[in-house]
């Protein structure tokens, strides 16, 4: 069947079976560049693109390319099977990829992929591969290049004779059919390129994270173990729940690491969160010089500070129970007598001590028996029943 192209409505895509090799300068090693073929379906104008792969990103980043190429935008675009634009194949109701119809949506067009095995359903886009293959790679097949973007440079040159060069039977080429007709029937492109977004989905761990590329981002902890749709892009991770985004993170390079929001956390875990040397050494010095000498001791007596973190904070917290005066005065006794520990000070404040003079003897001894009776490393008679 002969087929009638409207002009501004179709764009055929498709890769070129051949391929171009990049050389890595420094290794002498090569990766096989991919040829991203798209061709407007009324005026047959032809673009191509190298990239490294035909992964998503740089699927989305060729399609940029063409339609800047183009100056505007078609009805509808009409790409191969391949996985990055169709997840599941079907003759009449294909699924696309998510990532390929965000960007469809995006650019104002439409994805109607070929069928499966009917190469005539994108007949143009077949013609100018082989066009492609015969213009300009095999005048490039005894080039040497070391970089996706000098490759494309080569290609740009070319392509402007493709396009240029008359029908066989038609007093006209490519480019004066699309300047004619084709160029004022595109669409406008969008103010600003469509950037990739990666779309998946992920289900969030106990420790209410989710994981991408290796690194943890955080979510609200009451969605532990339910699933959540992530959207990332190059500098930016979002997640969505039910269709609400939930939390957005700058995208981290850090393997293994962790990015968590405060507001994320229960209420327990912020209120850990917040134990620092720093912020126990400011609380302690608000209360006095004593009680920060004796917070300092008590966060260096373990190898690393963290370990000492619950004795400090039941040391500090005796505040509430005694006022501001009387923990710094039990502090001043307890790094006189030479036992700054947390049992010392709250052993001083049961017994009244801190109210006492620390110059006599008679009250250092008193001190001395009661500190035995009390010190931390004495159990008393009550481990022995």
């Amino acid at each position: 069947m002969r087929q009638v192209h409207i002009a501004g409505e179709k764009c055929f895509i498709d890769y070129a079976g051949s391929t171009v090799p990049i050389v890595n300068a420094a290794t002498g090693e090569f990766v096989k560049a991919q040829i991203f073929i798209a061709v407007l379906g009324a005026s047959g104008y032809t673009f191509a693109h190298a990239s490294q792969s035909q992964t998503e990103a740089d699927w989305i980043y060729s399609h940029n390319a063409a339609f800047a190429f183009f100056g505007g935008i078609t009805e509808i675009v009409v790409p191969d099977g391949l996985k990055s634009a169709v997840i599941t194949p079907h003759p009449w109701v294909a699924k696309i990829n998510p990532a390929y119809q965000s960007w469809a949506d995006y650019s104002g067009t439409v994805i109607i992929p070929a069928r499966a095995r009917k190469p005539k359903d994108k007949a143009k886009a077949e013609l100018s591969v082989l066009l492609v293959t015969r213009w300009i790679l095999m005048r490039l097949r005894h080039h040497t290049f070391f970089s996706p973007g000098q490759l494309n440079e080569e290609i740009a040159q070319l392509l402007v004779s493709l396009n240029e060069r008359p029908f066989q039977r038609l007093p006209s080429s490519r480019k004066s059919v699309f300047e004619a007709i084709e160029r004022q029937a595109l669409k406008s492109l969008p103010a600003c390129p469509y950037e990739y977004v990666d779309i998946l989905d992920a289900r969030v761990n106990i420790d209410y994270h989710i994981e991408y590329k290796r690194h943890y981002y955080s979510v609200p902890h009451n969605l532990v173990k339910t699933q959540v749709e992530v959207r990332a892009s190059a500098k930016l991770l979002s997640i969505y729940a039910r269709g609400k985004r939930v939390a957005c993170h700058p995208r981290s390079q850090v393997r293994a690491g962790y990015t968590t929001l405060t507001e994320h956390m229960p209420s327990t875990h912020q209120f850990m969160a917040e134990w620092t040397v720093e912020r126990f050494e400011s609380w302690a010095g608000d209360i006095g010089d004593s009680a920060l000498a004796v917070t300092q001791v008590q966060l260096r007596r373990k190898r690393l500070p963290e370990q000492s973190f619950r004795s400090v904070l039941a040391l500090l917290g005796l505040v509430k129970k005694y006022d501001r005066v009387q923990l710094e005065a039990a502090c001043r006794r307890a790094l006189k007598i030479g036992s700054p520990t947390r049992t010392s000070v709250e052993s001083i404040l049961k017994k009244g001590l801190d109210k006492k003079p620390l110059d006599t003897a008679r009250n250092t001894d008193l001190q001395d028996d009661l500190f035995l009776q009390e010190h931390e490393n004495v159990r008393g008679s009550d481990a022995f029943k």
